[in-house]
Parts: structure tokens; C-alpha cells; sequence
């Protein structure tokens, strides 16, 4: 399994999130560094195909897909309890 993990510090001198690149995923940390904040694919530098976002306590928070970097398509919204909240339509 190709996995690479960086810290990135900003030039301030803040720590950002904890990253990770697991089979060409790129996953994003909580501050508690345990916890995935969001998870997807990024090429050219740029987020493609399908993204989800998470709570600090693991639930699914909103999912979608990119094209290029451009949100498109249907975008949820969950509730604390991992029920459709809201669902928004990002067509181009």
C-alpha cells in the first residue's frame, strides 16, 4: 500500500491539518490528528471525483464529486445522526 504522511506548517508557524496519501487517496486529519476530516483524490493538484467530509466524531458530514477542481453534480448534507439533511445540485 503506497502511503506518505506530512505535517505542513504555514509560514506563520501554524500547524495544519495531519495529511496522509493512502492508494491515491489524500486524507485530512481532525486537530486530534485521529479523526479523517475529509477524504478524496486529488490530480494535478486539483480535488477529483468523489469527496466526503466527516465530524470530529466520525460521522459523515457532506459528500460530493469534483471535475477538475469544480464542484458538480449532487452535494449532500448530513445530519449528526447520518440522515440526508440537505441536498444541493452544483451543475455547471
Amino acid at each position: 500500500m503506497d502511503k506518505k504522511e506530512c505535517d505542513v506548517v504555514t509560514p506563520n508557524g501554524v500547524k495544519e491539518k495531519k495529511l496522509e496519501v493512502i492508494d491515491g487517496y489524500t486524507i485530512k486529519y481532525h486537530a486530534n490528528g485521529k479523526t479523517i476530516w475529509s477524504k478524496g483524490k486529488i490530480v494535478d493538484g486539483e480535488p477529483e471525483g468523489y469527496w466526503e467530509w466527516y465530524r470530529a466524531d466520525g460521522t459523515l458530514k457532506r459528500s460530493g464529486h469534483f471535475e477538475q477542481g469544480e464542484p458538480i453534480g449532487e452535494w449532500i448534507t448530513y445530519d449528526s445522526k447520518g440522515e440526508t439533511y440537505k441536498v444541493t445540485n452544483r451543475n455547471r
